[in-house]
């Protein structure tokens, strides 16, 4: 069964060849589209084409990040690409099986044979700690071990999914839901180990004003993000996180509703709505899981 991952990078330089030599080694291929990087993504990326990459495009930057206009061309790769199952991937990501000696093409082609054509991802956010603040030279995947478990939202991050004979929509959710008629769901859900940022200068360069693009932000995307002020941020301790040991054994039973990250946002702005309702609705599901 050929598993093909829709990745999409800006930048990414840090994390591009790990993600693509991960998701080789699960059995998943990879279709990159590029948003103009400036650094060495797109160099790195090609010297992988015929070895985990099946093929590079340059999808053209208006002077900013767009995730719409990003999710819109992965819409129209679903339908061009031969592949049996897509996967909707970032870069800083690690997409890995929940089971135990099974690589995720082989789980996904599990799923598909128990009649499933969709499968959700649980979300383990990898960070820095006041310990190990910087992962950014070597193997990040190797070095950095301490995480928290996130859900938004369940489904929350419901992308991988069956080739369909027509359109897919992708775009309506920012990527964390694929919608299509006839959506089954796998009740199994796989793992996603993401790793937001190595080191505080890498969370300064990542995030912050002027880097997204007024249509996502006017959908409610990247709320926090986009407000990142760098003189705000604050490790958590390794005791604050969970310690990674195996795929697994990851653990998803006491789940954060916002990401550490969030509390670190510059003064109210023009878009402090979405983000106050996102973590109004955290609070609220964090209230009905205490009891």
């Amino acid at each position: 069964m050929q598993v093909v991952a829709l990745l999409q990078t800006y930048n990414e330089q840090r994390f591009i060849a790990r993600c693509i030599e991960h998701l080789s080694e699960q059995g998943v291929s990879v279709y990159l589209v590029d948003n103009e990087s400036t650094d060495d993504t797109l160099a790195i990326a090609e010297r992988h084409l015929g070895q985990g990459v099946i093929g590079v495009e340059t999808l053209p930057r208006d002077g900013s990040f767009s995730l719409h206009t990003q999710l819109r061309r992965k819409q129209e790769l679903a339908q061009e690409l031969d592949a049996d199952w897509f996967i909707h991937q970032d870069a800083d990501e690690l997409r890995v099986s929940s089971e135990r000696g099974r690589t995720l093409a082989q789980t996904l082609a599990a799923l598909d044979e128990a009649g499933y054509n969709a499968a959700n991802f649980l979300e383990f956010t990898f960070m820095p700690t006041r310990e190990q603040p910087n992962h950014e030279d070597g193997d990040f995947a190797a070095t950095m071990r301490s995480y928290y478990s996130y859900v938004g939202k369940f489904p929350h991050r419901l992308n991988a999914w069956k080739r369909q004979d027509g359109p897919v929509e992708l775009a309506r959710q920012g990527g964390h839901r694929i919608r299509f008629p006839g959506l089954r769901m796998a009740p199994l859900s796989l793992y996603s180990r993401h790793y937001i940022f190595l080191s505080p200068e890498h969370a300064a360069l990542k995030f912050g004003p002027g880097r997204y693009a007024s249509e996502d932000l006017k959908a409610g995307w990247f709320n926090w993000r986009s407000r990142l002020d760098p003189a705000l941020i604050e490790l958590p301790s390794e005791q604050e996180l969970l310690s990674y040991e195996a795929d697994h054994l990851l653990d998803a039973s006491n789940p954060r509703t916002h990401h550490i990250a969030a509390q670190w946002t510059r003064a109210a702005g023009a878009h402090d709505a979405p983000f106050k309702r996102v973590v109004a609705r955290g609070r609220r599901a964090a209230r009905r899981l205490s009891g």
